[in-house]
């Protein structure tokens, strides 16, 4: 699993930990929009906060599935940017429509990871309860239609408004970097990047078993590029995550 979003979740588990252990830090971090003014460390420490062991158990577990594939589609800093701004987003759209109403969880900033696993793989079918198959870019239509339903109906103790935020939150970054991540796409396939000595013996050395299910299938995909495009049309996003698991062989 990639750094980031092992460290994200690593967090979050001790920080629930934490807060049975010292239930005053409840009050402390969870966020009530109306007075994030005046708590304003709110906006963030509430994204680690959770309300029971299903909350933080689900919301981890979708980290675990979407964030790594986003992490490497973005780089580390990006995600990060992406995670806490969809998170960011999440409050102050709460602020608006539900100001009053105390939230906790992680769930605005995993929408957003959500959403910008959809933005890049649209097509990608995921499995629900690992059965029900649907495209990516539907589950994210769902949501958006069950969460606006249930925040106008204010159904269920659930912070709607939150995870709508956090599509918001990952759309309007995704928007600000795109120009970006494409520019510097173009530029890498116009030009060559040169491959060190002896590096396509070491990458036909990782062990595919070894790696997460999500990482298996970026290796099948850039050996398949290798196979039959070359080593020299890699990109330097391709080439570093090879050097990344074959360091060491």
């Amino acid at each position: 699993m990639n750094s980031w979003t092992m460290r994200l979740i690593i967090v979050n588990a001790a920080i629930f930990i934490l807060t049975y252990a010292a239930p005053g830090l409840e009050n402390a971090m969870s966020l009530i929009p109306a007075y994030m003014f005046v708590q304003p460390w709110t906006i963030v420490t509430y994204m680690f906060m959770h309300a029971s062991l299903g909350h933080i158990f689900f919301n981890m577990l979708a980290l675990f599935f979407f964030g790594p594939r986003v992490e490497l589609e973005l780089g580390g800093t990006r995600y990060l940017l992406l995670y806490f701004i969809s998170g960011f987003m999440g409050g102050i759209l709460s602020f608006f429509f539900t100001p009053y109403v105390r939230i906790v969880g992680a769930s605005g900033a995993i929408y957003g990871v959500l959403f910008a696993f959809a933005y890049f793989w649209p097509r990608e079918r995921i499995f629900i309860w690992g059965i029900i198959p649907i495209e990516a870019r539907w589950l994210v239509v769902a949501f958006t239609a069950i969460s606006l339903f249930g925040g106008l109906e204010d159904a269920g103790g659930i912070a709607h408004f939150a995870h709508l935020g956090g599509f918001v939150g990952a759309y309007l970054y995704l928007k600000l970097v795109d120009r970006r991540i494409h520019r510097a796409q173009l530029m890498a396939e116009a030009a060559p990047i040169p491959v060190a000595r002896g590096a396509a013996e070491r990458w036909a050395k990782i062990d595919r078993e070894k790696l997460h299910v999500v990482n298996r299938e970026e290796l099948d995909r850039i050996r398949m590029k290798i196979a039959t495009q070359g080593v020299g049309s890699l990109t330097s996003q391709e080439i570093a995550f090879m050097d990344r698991f074959s360091e060491g062989l």
